[in-house]
C-alpha cells in the first residue's frame, strides 16, 4: 500500500509526520521549504531518538517499538488521545489504562509550549517523570536525551539511590531553600498517589526511594500532602557562569501534568545569560 492508503505502523507515522507543520512544533520554517510537514530529522529530534530509527519505523523495518518510544512519538506528532491509543495498538502494545499517570501532552498544550521558545520549559508527569522539554531547557541544564527515558525523573534525581548521578541537571544547581523543595516534591508525590492509586510506575518509584534514600523515607513518613509551585535557583552553567532564575510550576488539568518554566528578571544580567545559553546550545559533557 502507498503511504496515503496504508494502515500499518509505518504508514501512519508517515501520515502524521506529513500533516504536522513545523510551526506547530515551534520550529522555524525556512523560505522555499519543500516539505509541508515535519522532516524525519525534525521528528527524530522532537522525539529524542535517532534519525535512523525513524527511517526504520517508516520503512517497516522496525515494527515493535517500546512503550517509551511510542509515547515519545505520540507527543512529538501531537496526536490526540485516540490517535495515541491507535499508535500503541499498531506497535502491538496495550494503551495506557485509565487511572494511570498520563504521559500524554494534548495538542493544544503543545501549541502553547511551542510559543514559549524564549524561556526554559519542561513538562513532567504526576510522578515527576520528564516527558517533554524545549531547547532552552536543554541549553540551561543539559540535554536530557543523553539519559535513558526511565531515569529522566526529577524525584529520582532529587533523592538518589546508590549514589546514582543526576540525570536532569548536568551541572550544579543551588536553591534558596533546598529543604523546602525536598519536602514539596515528596508531598507532591503523596498527592499523586491519591489521584492515581493504581499506577504501577508511581508505586514502584516510591518503593525504590523509600528503600534506598533515607532523606526521602523520613519526609515520606511525615504524611504531608501538598504541591510544588515555585522556587528560585542558581544554575552554575559551564559556559556563561551562574544564572539565577525563577522556577514556576503550573499544573495542567486532571492529568496533573507539571509545566515547569524557568525565567530571569527582565532587563537583568541573568536574563542576558539565559539568552546566551539558548544561543550557545547545550554544552558537551564528559
Amino acid at each position: 500500500m502507498s503511504a496515503r492508503t496504508g494502515t500499518g505502523l509505518d504508514a501512519m507515522i508517515r501520515m502524521w509526520r506529513d500533516r504536522l507543520p513545523p510551526s506547530a512544533a515551534g520550529l522555524p520554517t525556512a523560505p522555499g521549504r519543500r516539505t509541508a510537514g515535519l522532516r524525519r530529522e525534525e521528528l527524530a529530534d522532537l522525539a529524542g531518538m535517532s534519525v535512523d530509527y525513524v527511517v526504520r519505523l517508516e520503512q517497516g523495518r522496525a515494527t515493535t517499538p517500546s512503550a517509551s518510544v511510542v509515547a515519545s512519538l505520540a507527543r512529538a506528532l501531537q496526536l490526540s488521545r485516540a490517535e495515541r491509543d491507535h499508535l500503541y495498538r499498531l506497535a502491538h502494545l496495550i494503551p495506557p489504562a485509565a487511572g494511570a499517570v498520563p504521559d500524554h501532552l494534548p495538542p493544544g498544550v503543545q501549541r502553547v509550549l511551542a510559543r514559549l521558545s524564549d524561556v526554559a520549559v519542561a513538562v513532567f508527569a504526576a510522578d515527576w517523570q520528564l516527558i517533554w522539554w524545549n531547547h532552552g531547557w536543554a541549553a540551561l541544564l543539559g540535554e536530557p536525551a543523553a539519559s535513558p527515558p526511565r531515569l529522566r525523573n526529577f524525584a529520582r534525581d532529587r533523592f538518589p539511590v546508590d549514589a546514582s548521578p543526576a540525570r536532569l541537571a548536568r551541572w550544579p544547581v543551588a536553591e534558596t531553600d533546598r529543604d523546602a523543595t525536598d519536602a514539596a516534591v515528596v508531598s507532591d508525590l503523596r498527592r499523586a498517589t491519591g489521584r492515581f492509586p493504581h499506577d504501577t510506575r508511581l508505586a514502584a518509584l516510591i518503593r525504590e526511594l523509600n528503600a534506598g534514600n533515607t532523606r526521602f523515607a523520613d519526609l515520606w513518613a511525615t504524611g504531608e500532602v501538598a504541591a510544588h509551585r515555585e522556587d528560585h535557583k542558581t544554575v552554575h552553567h559551564p559556559s556563561v557562569g551562574p544564572v539565577t532564575v525563577d522556577c514556576d510550576t503550573l499544573t495542567d488539568g486532571e492529568g496533573e501534568l507539571k509545566i515547569v518554566i524557568m525565567t530571569a528578571a527582565p532587563g537583568s544580567e541573568d536574563e542576558t545569560k539565559l539568552r546566551l545559553t539558548a544561543l550557545a546550545g547545550s554544552p558537551v559533557t564528559t
